[in-house]
Protein backbone atom coordinates (compact mmCIF):
# COMPACT_ATOMS: atom_id res chain seq x y z
CA UNK A 1 0.00 0.00 0.00
CA UNK A 2 1.50 3.34 -0.99
CA UNK A 3 1.21 6.58 0.98
CA UNK A 4 -1.76 7.92 -1.01
CA UNK A 5 -3.78 4.75 -0.41
CA UNK A 6 -2.80 4.81 3.27
CA UNK A 7 -3.95 8.43 3.59
CA UNK A 8 -7.23 7.64 1.80
CA UNK A 9 -7.86 4.74 4.18
CA UNK A 10 -7.26 6.97 7.21
CA UNK A 11 -9.56 9.58 5.71
CA UNK A 12 -12.34 6.98 5.71
CA UNK A 13 -11.64 5.36 9.07
CA UNK A 14 -10.98 8.39 11.31
CA UNK A 15 -14.51 9.83 10.98
CA UNK A 16 -15.87 6.30 11.36
CA UNK A 17 -13.92 5.90 14.60
CA UNK A 18 -15.35 9.18 15.86
CA UNK A 19 -18.85 7.90 15.14
CA UNK A 20 -18.04 4.52 16.73
CA UNK A 21 -17.06 6.27 19.97
CA UNK A 22 -20.68 7.42 20.28
CA UNK A 23 -22.21 3.96 19.80
CA UNK A 24 -23.34 2.00 22.85
CA UNK A 25 -22.25 -1.28 21.23
CA UNK A 26 -18.62 -0.17 20.98
CA UNK A 27 -16.47 -1.63 23.78
CA UNK A 28 -15.02 0.84 26.29
CA UNK A 29 -11.42 -0.10 25.40
CA UNK A 30 -12.12 0.65 21.73
CA UNK A 31 -13.70 3.99 22.67
CA UNK A 32 -10.61 5.01 24.63
CA UNK A 33 -8.18 4.04 21.87
CA UNK A 34 -10.42 5.64 19.22
CA UNK A 35 -10.46 8.85 21.27
CA UNK A 36 -6.67 8.83 21.39
CA UNK A 37 -6.43 8.15 17.64
CA UNK A 38 -8.92 10.85 16.65
CA UNK A 39 -7.41 13.33 19.10
CA UNK A 40 -3.90 12.64 17.84
CA UNK A 41 -5.02 13.00 14.22
CA UNK A 42 -6.72 16.34 14.89
CA UNK A 43 -4.07 17.76 17.19
CA UNK A 44 -1.32 19.87 15.68
CA UNK A 45 0.98 18.64 18.46
CA UNK A 46 2.89 15.45 17.63
CA UNK A 47 5.04 13.20 19.80
CA UNK A 48 7.93 13.97 17.47
CA UNK A 49 7.65 17.45 15.89
CA UNK A 50 7.39 17.47 12.09
CA UNK A 51 10.34 19.84 11.68
CA UNK A 52 12.73 17.03 12.71
CA UNK A 53 13.82 15.47 9.41
CA UNK A 54 12.42 12.00 8.67
CA UNK A 55 11.49 11.17 12.29
CA UNK A 56 8.90 13.95 12.41
CA UNK A 57 6.75 12.27 9.78
CA UNK A 58 7.49 8.68 10.80
CA UNK A 59 5.38 8.97 13.92
CA UNK A 60 2.42 10.05 11.78
CA UNK A 61 3.04 7.26 9.29
CA UNK A 62 3.42 4.56 11.94
CA UNK A 63 1.59 5.56 15.14
CA UNK A 64 -1.69 6.75 13.67
CA UNK A 65 -2.25 3.73 11.37
CA UNK A 66 -1.39 1.39 14.28
CA UNK A 67 -3.95 3.07 16.52
CA UNK A 68 -6.57 2.87 13.77
CA UNK A 69 -5.84 -0.82 13.11
CA UNK A 70 -6.09 -1.60 16.82
CA UNK A 71 -9.47 0.15 17.01
CA UNK A 72 -10.75 -1.72 13.97
CA UNK A 73 -9.82 -5.02 15.64
CA UNK A 74 -11.57 -4.04 18.89
CA UNK A 75 -14.80 -2.73 17.33
CA UNK A 76 -17.28 -5.39 16.14
CA UNK A 77 -17.28 -5.69 12.33
CA UNK A 78 -20.98 -4.86 11.87
CA UNK A 79 -20.64 -1.73 14.02
CA UNK A 80 -17.57 -0.64 12.06
CA UNK A 81 -19.33 -1.11 8.73
CA UNK A 82 -22.29 0.93 9.94
CA UNK A 83 -19.94 3.67 11.17
CA UNK A 84 -18.09 3.75 7.84
CA UNK A 85 -21.41 4.20 6.05
CA UNK A 86 -22.38 7.02 8.41
CA UNK A 87 -18.93 8.60 7.96
CA UNK A 88 -19.40 8.67 4.18
CA UNK A 89 -22.68 10.51 4.71
CA UNK A 90 -21.00 13.06 6.99
CA UNK A 91 -19.83 15.09 3.99
CA UNK A 92 -22.38 16.80 1.82
CA UNK A 93 -21.27 18.93 -1.14
CA UNK A 94 -17.70 18.98 0.16
CA UNK A 95 -18.66 20.34 3.58
CA UNK A 96 -19.27 18.33 6.74
CA UNK A 97 -22.87 18.37 7.90
CA UNK A 98 -21.78 18.42 11.53
CA UNK A 99 -19.00 21.00 11.38
CA UNK A 100 -19.72 22.05 14.95
CA UNK A 101 -17.83 18.98 16.22
CA UNK A 102 -14.68 21.05 15.65
CA UNK A 103 -15.77 23.80 18.05
CA UNK A 104 -14.49 22.09 21.26
CA UNK A 105 -11.07 21.56 19.67
CA UNK A 106 -10.97 25.18 18.53
CA UNK A 107 -11.96 26.36 22.02
CA UNK A 108 -9.21 24.27 23.63
CA UNK A 109 -6.58 25.78 21.33
CA UNK A 110 -7.86 29.31 21.94
CA UNK A 111 -7.72 28.71 25.70
CA UNK A 112 -4.16 27.37 25.43
CA UNK A 113 -3.11 30.35 23.32
CA UNK A 114 -4.61 32.77 25.86
CA UNK A 115 -2.91 30.92 28.72
CA UNK A 116 0.47 31.11 26.98
CA UNK A 117 -0.10 34.74 26.08
CA UNK A 118 -1.01 35.59 29.68
CA UNK A 119 2.18 33.91 30.95
CA UNK A 120 4.34 35.66 28.36
CA UNK A 121 2.84 39.09 29.06
CA UNK A 122 2.67 38.48 32.84
CA UNK A 123 -1.04 39.14 33.32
Amino acid sequence: MNLKENAKTLQIYLPALFIAMQKKTTPISAKIIAGVAVGYALSPIDLIPDFIPVLGYLDDLILLPLLVMLCIKLIPAEVMEQCKTEANDLWHNGKPKKWYYGIPILMIWIALALLILSKVLDF
